[in-house]
C-alpha cells in the first residue's frame, strides 16, 4: 500500500484534480477488503491530464489496455479525446476516470467528496455514501462484500 499512497502524494504534489473513488477509497473509510490498484476520478482537461503525466513520468507509465502496453506520452492535443485511462506504473495500476457510474462527471464526484489525510498528505475522497452509490451502480460481484462493510461502516458512523 506504501507504493500506492506514493502515488496519491505525487498526484497531489503535481496539483493533479482528482477524487480518490474505488477499492482503496473503501479501504480508508475501513474496509478490510484488500486492493492492488488506485482508482481516482479526475478532471480530464488537457492541463490536468499532462499534471498527470508528470507525477508519474519517472514510474514508467504505460497504457494497460493496450496489446503493447504502449508509453504514456499525452499532448495537449491527443488529451482531447481521452475518456479514461488505465495504466501500470513501476508502483501499481492506477486508473484515471472522467466519470463514476451511479455518481456522474468528475464535478458531480468531487461534490461527492470529502477531504481526508492519507499518510500524512491531505487527499479529496468519496464519501461512504457515495461509495456505496457507485459500487451498487457498478453491480460487481466483487463488490457485494465492501457494499456489506461499507454499509455497516456507515451505519456505526451515524
Amino acid at each position: 500500500m506504501d507504493d500506492l499512497t506514493g502515488i496519491i502524494g505525487r498526484l497531489i504534489r503535481a496539483e493533479v484534480d482528482f477524487v480518490l473513488v474505488g477499492g482503496l477509497a473503501a479501504v480508508t473509510h475501513g474496509s478490510s477488503m484488500t486492493t492492488q490498484d488506485i482508482d481516482i476520478c479526475c478532471d480530464f482537461s488537457p492541463e490536468n491530464l499532462l499534471r498527470i503525466q508528470s507525477a508519474l513520468e519517472n514510474l514508467n507509465p504505460v497504457h494497460r489496455m493496450t496489446t503493447n502496453h504502449l508509453p504514456l506520452e499525452l499532448t495537449e492535443i491527443n488529451c482531447r479525446s481521452l475518456k479514461n485511462l488505465y495504466l501500470d506504473t513501476d508502483w501499481g495500476p492506477i486508473d484515471c476516470l472522467g466519470e463514476v457510474l451511479g455518481l456522474g462527471n468528475y464535478d458531480e464526484v468531487k461534490l461527492a467528496s470529502e477531504t481526508i489525510e492519507l499518510d500524512g498528505i491531505e487527499c479529496l475522497i468519496l464519501r461512504i455514501g457515495a461509495l456505496i452509490t457507485a459500487k451498487k451502480a457498478m453491480g460487481r460481484p466483487k463488490d457485494i462484500e465492501t457494499i456489506k462493510q461499507l454499509e455497516a461502516i456507515q451505519k456505526e458512523e451515524r
